[in-house]
């Protein structure tokens, strides 16, 4: 099985599809492909949520740079208003587990919307070549990231089952770090939650490497405009517990008192992915009850 370790994927020596891997992929398509092959371990048995209940499927609408957004779309059926939440993907795109994520907060009472943020260049959801996956996110740049979440949130804000006044976001890997991002951007956003988003640059990051990655959430404390609850793991080999408490002081600092960060002292990179080696049950139903609980008391 393949253990991802770290916020941006795999290391060179853990790149190893499995021969299942690779066909998933293949049945999975080109776009909104099935669990991505690239962290899928054999011995995974994913949470899976049905749509009973629910209005899902994928909707699009354009982006600030004329792009016409993809996005997956899980919303309890009636006419609402739902009070809505943005759903940031992992390195690997819309896959079925971010799709599953949205069915999860539907099931909740939450409209939940995934753009699919990687698609300009290509899907890296179907793909094993890391590399290739890789170059995908680094064309995904700080303001277009940005920008699409804006177009999200005005898309909301015209859809009549969609409670604008309510509205949070939630993240995993580098979709926490989106998530941290957008909440000291955008004033309509009620409530962030991030799942493991690297908080500052790696110890030993170049300065090119250093300057890609801004804004640093620990750089952003500051500038949050709702609240931010962090989930974290204290065996993450990519955002080391130092890294963590720089952020903590940053957020008392400045003193955003409605910030949280929570770090399960066990649990490593991707705890919550349930289609991962990663995956520790208990910490992820710990942390998704958090989640609940939290935009339970913001969002509703």
């Amino acid at each position: 099985m393949t253990l991802i370790t770290r916020p941006e994927g795999l290391s060179p020596d853990q790149i190893a599809p499995s021969r299942r891997s690779l066909g998933l992929a293949t049945a999975g398509g080109l776009m909104f492909a099935a669990y991505a092959p690239a962290a899928l371990s054999q011995s995974a048995s994913p949470v899976t949520t049905d749509s009973a209940g629910l209005i899902a499927h994928t909707v699009s609408y354009p982006a600030p740079d004329g792009f016409e957004l993809p996005a997956y779309l899980a919303r309890p059926e009636g006419d609402g208003p739902f009070p809505a939440v943005i759903v940031v993907s992992e390195i690997f795109g819309v896959h079925e587990y971010v799709r599953d994520i949205c069915r999860r907060l539907a099931k909740a009472g939450y409209a939940a919307v995934a753009p699919a943020f990687f698609v300009r260049q290509a899907d890296p959801a179907p793909l094993s070549d890391m590399q290739a996956i890789m170059t995908i996110v680094a064309a995904a740049g700080y303001e277009q990231v940005m920008g699409d979440v804006g177009a999200t949130l005005e898309w909301i804000g015209l859809q009549s089952w969609a409670r604008s006044d309510k509205v949070g976001i939630t993240g995993f890997c580098w979709g926490g770090k989106v998530v941290w991002q957008a909440c000291a951007r955008f004033p309509a956003l009620d409530a962030g939650v991030a799942w493991y988003g690297r908080l500052a640059p790696a110890a030993n990051a170049t300065e090119a490497q250093a300057t890609a990655g801004r804004p640093w959430p620990v750089d952003l404390a500051g500038e949050l405009k709702a609240p931010v609850l962090g989930l974290y793991g204290g065996q993450d080999g990519g955002i080391p517990v130092a890294s963590v408490e720089v952020m903590r002081a940053a957020l008392a600092a400045a003193g955003k008192t409605g910030s949280e960060i929570v770090v399960y002292p066990d649990a490593p990179h991707g705890f919550h992915a349930d289609y991962r080696a990663s995956y520790r049950e208990a910490d992820a139903k710990d942390g998704w009850r958090r989640l609940l609980a939290f935009f339970e008391q913001k969002l509703k």
